[in-house]
């Protein structure tokens, strides 16, 4: 019975060192980890190919592309750069897939609240048994929305270009050289 005892108090003790000690010891990737995590928008949209911005921030931090989060665009990706001390990328596939938003047919729309519990971002607003709407602003384009609609009365549509977003397309053929280029 005291022998029984004193292995039970061995074990305990064990068990307090070891958990203080892993207290004070940090993984050598969870700080860099955690500070890229935090500069993440926290969509957990999956547009960046993974479950979510903590599983993504630990890739980066293991060496992965800092360019691949659509809701967090060029700031995000400067930040993460700034952190990181690397160059800044652009927009992992910008330019192949335009930027969209989901929409809600609202006549359609049966009030099932089952999007805006799928919308990460809540840019879905609506009520229970009345029709929602969708604000595009806050919309990262995600899709994560779709599928739980039951009446299939969401789509996914392209933004219209502004002004604010629109690029000038570079020749691919030939140089622009300035009046002072082609002068000398």
């Amino acid at each position: 019975m005291i022998a029984a005892l004193l292995i039970l108090f061995v074990c305990l003790a064990g068990t307090v060192a070891l958990r203080q000690v892993s207290a004070r010891v940090k993984v050598a990737g969870e700080p860099i980890a955690r500070q890229i995590n935090d500069l993440l928008p926290q969509t957990q949209c999956g547009q960046c190919g993974y479950a979510g911005c903590r599983p993504y921030a630990q890739a980066i931090a293991e060496g992965d592309a800092i360019n691949k989060c659509p809701p967090g665009g060029t700031a995000t990706i400067a930040a993460l750069a700034e952190l990181l001390d690397v160059d800044p990328l652009p927009l992992d596939a910008a330019e192949a897939t335009p930027l969209r938003v989901a929409y809600i047919r609202e006549a359609e729309c049966i009030g099932c609240t089952k999007c805006i519990r799928a919308c990460p971002v809540d840019a879905i607003v609506g009520a229970a048994k009345l029709m929602h709407t969708v604000i595009v602003d806050e919309c990262t384009g995600c899709d994560l929305c779709l599928e739980p609609c039951p009446v299939d009365c969401i789509e996914m549509r392209d933004l219209p270009v502004r002004v604010t977003d629109w690029k000038w397309p570079l020749p691919q053929d030939r140089l622009i050289r300035t009046d002072r280029e082609q002068a000398a």
